[in-house]
């Protein structure tokens, strides 16, 4: 899935300021439980902070009880890059977006290669949903097809 493939670009200042090793891949636990944990964020520049405190509030703010290993975040992740590419951004501006706006790295090829296969996944839920007589999804996802693929 594409979350395994995000990095987190500040992860060397993080490892610095908490004195242990904190991993690059955003999506996994070790991560997420030391950014939520065990930072002081009064050390951190100002642009990390900034990234940190974009992902925490778009990705992490759930109700769940075993938050932030819910799989919350990583559906909210999933669901922004499909908005974006529904917004009109190519694969490259989604991917500077990523890393402006949260310090996440992923590489255009990769988001390139998550649309299409959210597009080969969409295209089977409108066949069976034609065939299990679900015009109304059948028609919703055909749209939702030709704004990701276009």
């Amino acid at each position: 899935m594409i979350t395994s493939k995000a990095k987190f670009r500040g992860a060397k200042k993080l490892r610095h300021i908490v004195g242990f090793r904190v991993p690059e891949s955003v999506f996994r636990g070790p991560f997420l439980e030391a950014v939520s944990a065990c930072i002081n964020y009064q050390k951190l520049d100002r642009r990390v902070k900034e990234q940190l405190i974009h992902f925490f509030k778009d990705f992490l703010d759930c109700k769940c009880r075993q938050n932030p290993l819910c799989g919350c975040p990583e559906r909210k992740f999933v669901k922004m890059i499909i908005d974006l590419r529904i917004s009109g951004l190519d694969h490259r501006q989604i991917s500077e977006v990523i890393l402006d706006e949260y310090g996440i790295e992923l590489t255009p090829a990769d988001i390139l290669s998550f649309l299409e296969s959210s597009v080969h996944i969409l295209e089977s839920i409108k066949d069976i949903s034609a065939i299990e007589g679900k015009g109304e999804l059948s028609a919703e996802t055909a749209r939702l097809i030709s704004s990701v693929s276009r």
